[in-house]
């Protein structure tokens, strides 16, 4: 496994959108947090940009990721927002530099076409973790920014969450984690940016899906063996959840347990990452270890 540098002030990051638009004055509370840690930033050409609801056109944002990807004076590249658009641009990147002198790559959502992709192809860690657009200062908000500083800067990432869920699996295991949004790992399926999940560690979580889309997801996931050699499953944020007129009959939870309770791995859910505000930031790529009790859910990384 190959790792960027974890940052220190005085270091250059690069905010841009590889998917929808994203103006500058939507960042400055994300660009006064950065400063304040020793960053220097520097604003994508993406940034400002207008193709209907995308940042730019496909060239544009292409052309925008694949200049920091190569610039060695950025050392971590931070995703202003997500939306849709990164799987339009992704295979137009080049990454040689980049797996070359790797670099942090930051951001959720539909940031995870990048995070796979670079798992699939090149077993680089990333950081999934809250993004510039949506920088909140409730103390939810300021929880999700410390832990991404922790994460830039390789304090060390450990979290302890009381047990919120009457459903999961107790146990114990250690494997990369990788993961992300659910339904953009579906889109992968297959494809140059589907990630291989034996014996790894899997994190999903997702927003404003249909129960019934949701059942089959995780049955695709399933039926292409996503599931079947797992170390362990943490499910984060699964909000804004829809039904039909006649009802689907099983919550989002339950949905996801009925398709891996066959299984021995430890599961946990409501783990607090994803589409909510206490996003916690993870490595995506590295090895952690999981360890889900009655009580409480551990993951920490080594």
């Amino acid at each position: 496994m190959k790792q960027a540098p974890f940052l220190k002030k005085g270091d250059t990051v690069c905010i841009l959108s590889t998917a929808r638009k994203a103006d500058a004055a939507d960042l400055e509370a994300a660009i006064t947090v950065f400063k304040s840690w020793g960053l220097n930033v520097q604003l994508g050409t993406s940034i400002g940009k207008e193709d209907h609801q995308f940042a730019g056109s496909d060239e544009i944002r292409a052309s925008d990721l694949q200049r920091a990807v190569n610039a060695v004076e950025i050392a971590a590249i931070i995703c202003a927002r997500g939306g849709y658009g990164t799987v339009r641009i992704i295979d137009r990147i080049d990454f040689s530099s980049f797996e070359k002198t790797p670099k942090w790559f930051v951001g959720f959502s539909d940031a995870t076409v990048m995070h796979s992709h670079l798992q699939a192809r090149f077993q680089i860690p990333s950081i999934h973790a809250v993004m510039p657009t949506i920088f909140r200062f409730d103390e939810a908000g300021l929880r999700a920014q410390a832990t991404l500083h922790q994460a830039m800067f390789g304090q060390g990432l450990r979290y302890e969450v009381s047990q919120q869920s009457f459903t999961y699996r107790i146990g114990q295991s250690e494997g990369v984690l990788v993961g992300g949004n659910l339904s953009i790992l579906y889109s992968l399926l297959g494809s140059a940016s589907d990630i291989n999940t034996d014996g790894k560690i899997l994190f999903i979580e997702d927003l404003d899906e249909y129960l019934y889309h949701l059942d089959r997801m995780m049955i695709s996931l399933k039926r292409a063996g996503k599931l079947t050699h797992l170390k362990g499953l943490v499910v984060g944020g699964m909000v804004e959840m829809n039904d039909n007129d006649t009802p689907f009959g099983k919550t989002a939870e339950e949905i996801i347990w009925e398709h891996v309770k066959e299984y021995s791995y430890p599961v946990c859910f409501n783990f607090p990452a994803g589409h909510i505000r206490d996003n916690r930031a993870l490595y995506l790529g590295k090895p952690a270890r999981l360890s889900v009790s009655s009580k409480d859910t551990v993951l920490e990384y080594f």
